[in-house]
This record gives structure tokens, sequence and C-alpha cells, in this order.
């Protein structure tokens, strides 16, 4: 195992504990174990516009059910905008301090967008376009009138394309840290979301300064793992 593999875990003595072997080495695992939620950002620090979109580009490549893509991000990070935020998201300092704090809005699932979602991948020659219809009946009989699953559909892809952000900032040297700590509603009425949009996180993310804490150990594989 490299080096910043074996130091993440050296860190965290519960996952070196669960480890019956070594893991894989590779850039994707180092990644993941040097993680850690960032309390502390340089405020003196910024990202740019192409930074900032190669972020969401990454985030956009995880999984959504049907090719939905029902995801938006709002990159607050001019000092206006960041202070609407923290008043509304518990006054946390890393709001105004981090770079940039994304609000990860979720749309309600809406089945009755899958044929332009799959336009593209047609067009790409990865899907036949005959199969078209064959995912929008399907994906209709999910989610029409079934406003939970909409809203569950929101939170998963939401959540999905947050964590592609954050992996990709760690890999990029940054830090990261998603947050519940706000008022959905202030957020919703203060950035105009709209009546399908859901704001499912913030996600600070920038250079850090120190006094970040390590990845903190987490419960052991045998606990949380059950083959069946």
């Amino acid at each position: 195992m490299n080096t910043t593999a074996t130091k993440a875990i050296a860190a965290n003595p519960e996952t070196s504990r669960s480890l019956a072997r070594p893991l894989p080495a590779n850039a994707v695992i180092e990644t993941i174990l040097a993680r850690s939620a960032a309390k502390y950002y340089d405020p003196t620090a910024v990202l740019s516009d192409d930074q900032i979109r190669d972020l969401v580009r990454i985030g956009t490549s995880a999984p959504t059910s049907f090719h939905l893509q029902n995801w938006r991000f709002i990159a607050v990070r001019s000092p206006d905008a960041k202070a609407r935020l923290r008043p509304i998201a518990w006054n946390q300092p890393a709001i105004t301090e981090a770079a940039v704090t994304f609000i990860i809005v979720g749309r309600l699932a809406d089945a009755s967008t899958v044929p332009e979602r799959l336009a593209s991948v047609v067009e790409a020659g990865i899907m036949p376009a005959h199969l078209v219809p064959e995912w929008e009946g399907p994906a209709r009989g999910l989610y029409d009138n079934h406003p939970q699953r909409q809203r569950d559909e929101a939170v998963r892809s939401a959540t999905f394309g947050a964590a592609a952000i954050v992996y990709a900032a760690r890999s990029l040297g940054l830090g990261s840290t998603p947050m519940i700590g706000f008022d959905a509603e202030a957020v919703h009425r203060e950035f105009g979301l709209a009546e399908d949009e859901i704001p499912v996180m913030l996600l600070t993310v920038g250079p850090e300064r120190s006094g970040n804490w390590p990845q903190k150990p987490r419960l052991p594989v045998a606990d949380v793992l059950h083959f069946a």
C-alpha cells in the first residue's frame, strides 16, 4: 500500500482493525481514505469559474435514475451571496470562509423528461431510439402520482452529485464539508428555487487552513456488513 493510503489508515484505527488484508492501492482509494470534513478554510483563497465548473461537471457524472439528471448546483461565492446565506445556515463561519458553498439542489423526479434526457444518449449512439419509450413507461409507473418517490429521488440524485464533488475536491487538494445545518425554506426563498426543487444540502469547498482533523474512526466492517 502506498504512503498516502497507509497514513490515512494509521490515523483511523477502526479502519485498520477492520481490514483483513491490505486494501488495493490506487489514487481513488487514496482520495477516499484521505477525505475528512473541513471546518477551517483559508478565507483569502478563491476558486476560478473554470475550477467551479470542473467540480460541477464531475458531480454530474454521478448516477441518476433513468438518466433524469434531476439536480442543480448553485455556487455561492460572492461576498454578497455569502452574506445572504450565512444567517440562514446557522451562522456557520465556513459559509463565508470557504471559497465556495454549493447549494445542492434536487429536483422532484419527473418521468416526462425522460425522452429529452435520453436524446443525447441516442444521438451519441449509446442507446437505440426504440428503447426510449421502454424507459419512459416504467419511469412514469414509478414516479407519476407518487410524490414521496419523486422527493426521495431528488434527494438521492443530489446526494450522489454532492459525493462526486466531495471526492473530486479532495483529489485536487481542496477541503469540503457537506452541511445540513440550514433553514431549508429560507434558502429556497432567498435563492429563488423552483416549486419542484429541494435544497438537499450545502457543500463548502476550498483550500484549507491548519486545524482540521483527519478522517474520524468508523465502525468496524464486521458491525455493518452482513452477507446474504
